[in-house]
């Protein structure tokens, strides 16, 4: 069965959702990396392994690929230890001053649609990616996003988004040469963390995403995941540390909660958590729901949590699984620390609205009709 995607990145030379790329006047990094063990890896079975996907540097953060919505038994609950779940941060987040939308706010005063777009969609805290991998000046660039909340007391997202084989070899792929590299390039990527609060939205299709790799191959990649977790909490022991869940119309919770677990997320040294919904539409309730399924189904303390991107679901998921700028899209709840659901630490804009997908504007760049048409629905 053909089941739901949630990210697809076009590769493009645009800056996606406040993407953090180089801007070839930075040092090199001077921070020295986490102290973190690699983690072992068990050889592959003797089988065909998928073939690893050409490595591609990718610009644009993702957008949802086509999708087919599984009917699924909810998986039961397992018994967690009665621990009372404490907040994702306590401060408020934080708008990084460089992304598409503000620079054309800042270019389009008179535009009719300026101020619709200016004030529910620049002013709002969303993500910062980081989806080239660039080792030499990683360290420096996040080190600017995270300064900067700090220096404001409020909590930056992060997304690295650099893992070996991203997209199964779809349009997103890219990412580092090999877990190797990779590893070498979270431990670069932890030391810019600082000593502030942060949240880290892990690799999003990572997991939920597996399938189309060998046995061997996801338990080397899970084996990476768990490592990266490790050294972001062993860098900034106030980093908050999200894997990825997919969401409501992908993986069973039981079947997604198996995976995470292999990647670590029920640790409390690697993982705050999950997330969903990354740069889809399915509905806040919908998601609410489901992590607290694959919540219950991963295990581990209950200080686990789960953030979700609302940043395009203000109308749920279209009927007929259009993923490319389906028409009728507008925009979920404000980004928030304070979403008073239990076991739900976040409403987040990983995806950054109007940032196309690919069919009303090139794909990764800032589109404002169709960020006017999220805005005004």
């Amino acid at each position: 069965m053909v089941v739901a995607a949630s990210l697809v990145v076009v590769a493009g030379t645009v800056a996606g959702v406040l993407a953090a790329f180089d801007d070839g006047g930075r040092t090199s990094d001077e921070a020295g990396s986490a102290e973190v063990s690699a983690s072992p890896r068990p050889a592959p079975p003797p089988a065909v392994p998928t073939p690893s996907a050409p490595a591609t540097t990718v610009s644009a953060p993702p957008s949802p690929s086509p999708s087919a919505r599984r009917t699924t038994t909810p998986t039961p609950s397992k018994p967690v230890t009665k621990r009372e779940h404490r907040t994702a941060a306590a401060g408020r987040l934080y708008r990084h001053p460089d992304s598409q939308v503000l620079e054309w706010v800042r270019s389009h005063s008179g535009d009719a649609r300026h101020a619709v777009i200016a004030s529910r969609i620049a002013e709002q805290p969303a993500a910062v990616w980081f989806a080239d991998y660039s080792p030499d000046t990683v360290t420096a660039r996040v080190a600017a996003v995270t300064s900067g909340g700090a220096a404001l007391g409020r909590v930056p997202v992060l997304v690295p988004y650099a893992i070996p084989g991203r997209d199964c070899g779809g349009h997103s792929q890219g990412g580092a040469p090999g877990l190797d590299a990779y590893d070498a390039w979270i431990d670069r990527f932890a030391a810019g963390l600082g000593s502030g609060e942060v949240i880290v939205v892990l690799e999003p299709d990572s997991l939920a995403q597996a399938e189309c790799l060998s046995a061997g191959e996801r338990a080397d990649r899970f084996a990476s995941l768990a490592r990266a977790g490790r050294a972001l909490k062993a860098a900034n022991p106030r980093a908050r540390v999200y894997f990825d869940a997919g969401h409501s119309g992908w993986n069973a919770p039981g079947k997604q909660a198996a995976w995470l677990r292999q990647a670590g997320a029920a640790s409390p040294e690697s993982s705050d958590g999950i997330f969903s919904n990354v740069s889809n539409f399915h509905t806040t309730a919908d998601e609410v729901a489901y992590d607290r399924r694959v919540l219950d189904a991963l295990g581990g303390p209950a200080s686990l949590g789960a953030v979700i991107d609302t940043s395009r679901n203000g109308n749920g998921a279209p009927a007929d699984g259009e993923w490319c700028d389906p028409a009728g899209r507008k925009l979920g709840r404000t980004p928030t620390l304070s979403t008073g659901e239990a076991r739900i630490d976040a409403y987040l804009w990983v995806k950054l609205p109007g940032e196309s997908d690919g069919c009303k504007g090139r794909p990764g760049t800032f589109t404002a009709s169709y960020a006017y048409d999220l805005a005004s629905s």
